[in-house]
């Protein structure tokens, strides 16, 4: 007799970020330590992670929380004029936004 190969099932998907529910690989995820079925991609961990600035720094002001927040206001304007979609303005300005707070 012979035994039947294994087959993964067809409804199997990719892991899914819970934020924005993009499907990445499972190793492209940050997991949550106490809950690690919670994942999040890389992006939507930035955003978090800006999002928690944000609070602390509103409950605990200091210089550096002022520069955070002029750099937020800035990001805010450059979104609502949709200056980040355009081709070549938009390509640098989210390269320098990747390495601002």
């Amino acid at each position: 007799m012979t035994a039947q190969p294994a087959h993964e099932d067809a409804t199997t998907s990719a892991p899914r970020c819970w934020c924005c529910g993009a499907e990445r690989r499972d190793d492209e995820l940050v997991h949550l330590g106490n809950h690690p079925e919670v994942a999040v991609c890389v992006g939507c961990a930035r955003w978090l992670y800006r999002r928690a600035t944000q609070i602390e720094d509103a409950q605990h002001p200091t210089i550096a929380s002022r520069w955070r927040s002029i750099v937020h206001s800035a990001r805010t304007y450059v979104i609502d004029k949709d200056w980040h979609q355009r081709r070549v303005l938009g390509v640098l300005l989210r390269r320098i936004d990747r390495h601002l707070p």
